[in-house]
């Protein structure tokens, strides 16, 4: 299986190259080496070129064994993602994961937002942490969350360069989709940037650590982890007593919230970086004016009222 190996690795490297995410990369490797490891006990143990549409489909059904429509799609698209590489690579003459539908994954998940009061607990919660420097640091952390709709791995991997304190724009390197943006941010993002950018340096030099590239640093001066980016939201979140909330709902209120106010699906997409309307169009169902209104105009109103008058 040392050939198929091999190419399972030059289709990863691929995938660095096009600058996914570290936990897609991890996702997509770990499926693959599945699939390795199940043709590996075959027999006859078959050779790359020799994987027919049949075996891809047991393997397929095996793996959708006591789980959800959702892995099994999830499994389809990096397998088709991969025989689209093999294809490339003139190892397959055709793709027959290409006409392989996976399960009807039934409605789209409403994406969750944090209504006004989960948000100012949040934030109270910021600026009473203990300690100037982790105090500035969260603050900052959830003014780029909210006021950016920035994708975990954007912030965090946020340089000191990409904020342009002159022009107040913060660049996002849109890893995910291949599409850098520069996005001018709220007046109150700003300002937790610049306070956090003011205790900043005297963090680093009080560690007697030099240059510093990360724009958030943790309190042993290297870059800010997924872990201390999750175990601080865990924190706030405990202390401002909000439950369930997750990064990605920072996101999902960004945009939300920039459609009740009145900004089109076009200029929404664009400020996220969405690559297709589509991913943005979910928030319509979450921030809708126009609903909102007829709702409000709904006669079911007016019988209300006159119920209330005559009672």
């Amino acid at each position: 299986m040392s050939e198929w190996v091999e190419l399972v690795e030059r289709y990863m490297e691929g995938c660095r190259t096009r600058g996914l995410a570290a936990n897609t990369l991890r996702k997509i490797h770990a499926e693959l080496e599945r699939w390795t490891s199940w043709l590996h006990r075959r027999r006859p143990r078959p050779a790359p070129k020799e994987v027919e549409a049949d075996m891809i489909v047991r393997y397929v059904q095996g793996r959708g064994v006591f789980r959800s429509k959702a892995t099994v799609a999830s499994v389809l698209v990096t397998l088709r993602g991969f025989g689209e590489f093999l294809v490339r690579e003139k190892v397959w003459a055709s793709n027959p994961l290409r006409w392989m539908r996976g399960p009807k994954v039934r409605g789209q998940r409403v994406p969750r937002r944090l209504n006004e009061q989960a948000q100012q607990r949040l934030w109270r919660a910021a600026a009473t942490t203990r300690g100037a420097y982790s105090r500035q640091l969260w603050l900052a952390v959830l003014g780029v969350l909210y006021g950016t709709g920035a994708r975990r791995m954007e912030l965090i991997e946020l340089n000191l360069c990409d904020w342009d304190r002159e022009e107040g724009l913060l660049r996002l390197n849109g890893r995910k989709t291949g599409r850098q943006r520069r996005l001018p941010v709220p007046e109150l993002t700003a300002r937790c940037l610049e306070g956090y950018l003011a205790v900043r340096d005297e963090h680093l030099a009080g560690l007697g650590v030099g240059k510093e590239p990360a724009l958030f640093v943790s309190r042993t001066g290297s870059r800010l982890s997924e872990g201390a980016l999750s175990g601080a939201l865990k924190r706030l979140r405990e202390r401002g007593d909000v439950e369930g909330v997750t990064l990605h709902w920072f996101r999902h209120s960004c945009a939300s919230d920039l459609l009740e106010d009145g900004a089109s699906l076009p200029e929404v997409q664009q400020y996220l970086g969405h690559q297709h309307i589509g991913s943005t169009m979910r928030y319509v169902h979450v921030a809708d004016p126009q609903r909102q209104r007829a709702a409000q105009l709904h006669p079911i109103n007016q019988m209300l009222r006159e119920e209330t008058v005559h009672g």
